[in-house]
């Protein structure tokens, strides 16, 4: 075997294994060794897999998510050399450790500047072993992180206004990256204000359709002119209709239309509608003639469609025409962890419009807009933003800049300045913190470890090691970090 390519066959790995998904992939023939390593490794409470040759560790490296390689030098068939050299060309995110006799030190060394992680040496050592593993955990975990983070910063600049890290807006914004491809129509479901038009706009410019993006708001067209605004008409189709004109569909034409509001559709126009997108044809009023359109329709609304299907007042077969893919944008008051960075966002837009040289918000005022229940979602806070960095008198936006319904808002509660003796233990200092922090959000955790900046799952794990009782709705944090 030596020679071959085995690393051919592994796939390219580019997304991020889940935490607690990721295993410690430990291969040696000496089976006694093989036993030793697991358990020691599972008695620091990391998820482990043994294997007996470099065969069996390349379809592992196949089928798991293996986060940290532990693996012999010499072995018969795939060594450790090739199964390095598998991991650096398939899965860079893996860190690999090498175990090799003291005697060929020499070789562990050239594994070294071939990539690997770190070696140790046999007999092997307990607390060496953990040490290294412990860290190549560390070390593949930020590799993960940083690979993330450069999709994220990516992504970010085609989606450009989408703002937002709570587990919601992932899930919108990932459903968004798998759909924006393809051409099947997406409906976006929201109350209002919660940016439906920023996410088909995101939509479009992440499709590659080489048309435009056009939009339309159907609540706000004259019922006696939907058929035109969207289809067009012919001169002299109704009075006042001089000339030939192209409708939103035709104006769409090779990109995307699209449909806000569109549940304020009158019944007879829907009928149409569904005409034109099951057909991807369009008629002008006042023409015999159909014509060919290419559109990818964005349907949005804040209203319950199945319940206005049930009431009879939208028809049952478009609703499931528009519902191919549903994307459900969530209200601000929930997920109040993405309030922070939407007001800095929206800060540093208005202060570079308005020529201001505004750059913070103070901790009363970030705290009050934390507080604030926001019913006009992400556009009450970007109007909100837009009023504080106009009135601001200087580089800081205070309460007094805010309007006064949020200014005002009870943000006291439990107090939010901490008076901690000089001397007190740093373990106490950090348990009193979070402690306090928790009552100022209400026992909120997600949004107090967005005050704190530390991973909700760091601030699980500090209270259990506090002694608070964990709850059955709360993450474990097992096996997820060394």
């Amino acid at each position: 075997m030596a020679g071959a390519d085995p690393h051919a066959e592994l796939p390219q790995t580019t997304a991020a294994p889940q935490t607690d998904a990721a295993v410690v992939l430990i291969v040696d023939d000496d089976a006694a060794n093989l036993q030793s390593v697991q358990k020691i490794l599972q008695r620091e409470g990391w998820p482990t897999l043994a294997v007996a040759d470099g065969r069996e560790a390349l379809a592992a490296l196949r089928r798991e998510r293996v986060a940290v390689l532990v693996t012999d030098l010499m072995m018969p068939g795939v060594d450790g050399l090739e199964l390095l050299r598998a991991v650096q060309r398939t899965t860079p995110s893996t860190a690999v450790v090498v175990m090799t006799a003291y005697g060929t030190v020499e070789t562990a060394v050239e594994s070294m500047k071939a990539g690997a992680y770190d070696f140790v040496t046999k007999p092997l050592r307990r607390a060496e072993l953990v040490r290294s593993v412990g860290r190549a955990l560390e070390r593949s975990r930020l590799h993960w992180e940083n690979t993330a983070l450069r999709e994220e910063l990516a992504l970010a600049g085609q989606r450009r206004d989408i703002v937002g890290h709570s587990a919601a807006v992932r899930r919108a914004i990932d459903l968004l990256g798998q759909v924006a491809p393809a051409r099947t129509t997406v409906l976006l479901q929201g109350e209002s204000g919660t940016g439906k038009e920023v996410f088909a706009r995101a939509l479009h410019r992440l499709s590659g359709r080489s048309g435009p993006f056009v939009a339309v708001n159907c609540a706000a067209i004259p019922e006696s002119l939907v058929e035109s605004e969207l289809f067009g008409h012919e001169r002299g189709a109704f009075t006042g209709a001089v000339a030939r004109t192209d409708g939103k569909f035709q104006q769409a034409d090779t990109g995307t239309l699209l449909l806000d509001e569109v549940g304020e559709l009158p019944l007879g126009m829907q009928a149409k509608l569904l005409r034109a997108l099951q057909e991807s044809e369009v008629q002008r009023v006042g023409s015999a003639q159909s014509q060919r359109v290419d559109v990818r329709v964005v349907a949005a609304t804040n209203r319950d469609l199945e319940a206005e299907v049930q009431a009879g007042r939208f028809r049952a077969d478009l609703f499931y025409r528009l519902h191919v893919i549903a994307i459900e944008l969530p209200p601000l008051r929930a997920r109040g962890e993405d309030i922070p960075g939407l007001a800095m966002h929206f800060l540093r837009r208005f202060a570079s419009q308005n020529g201001k040289p505004v750059t913070a918000i103070t901790p009363d005022a970030m705290a009050a807009l934390q507080a604030w229940t926001w019913p006009g979602n992400v556009r009450e806070l970007e109007n909100a933003m837009e009023r504080a960095v106009v009135l601001a008198r200087s580089e800081l936006i205070t309460l007094s800049e805010l309007p006064e319904r949020i200014a005002r808002v009870d943000v006291e509660g439990p107090s939010r300045v901490l008076h901690i003796a000089v001397g007190t233990p740093l373990e106490e200092v950090e348990r009193l913190l979070i402690t306090e922090t928790l009552r100022l959000t209400g026992g909120d955790k997600r949004r107090a470890a967005g005050l704190l900046g530390m991973a909700v799952r760091t601030l699980y794990r500090r209270l259990d090691e506090f002694g608070e009782t964990r709850t059955d709705d709360e993450p474990s944090d097992e096996a997820t970090e060394p």
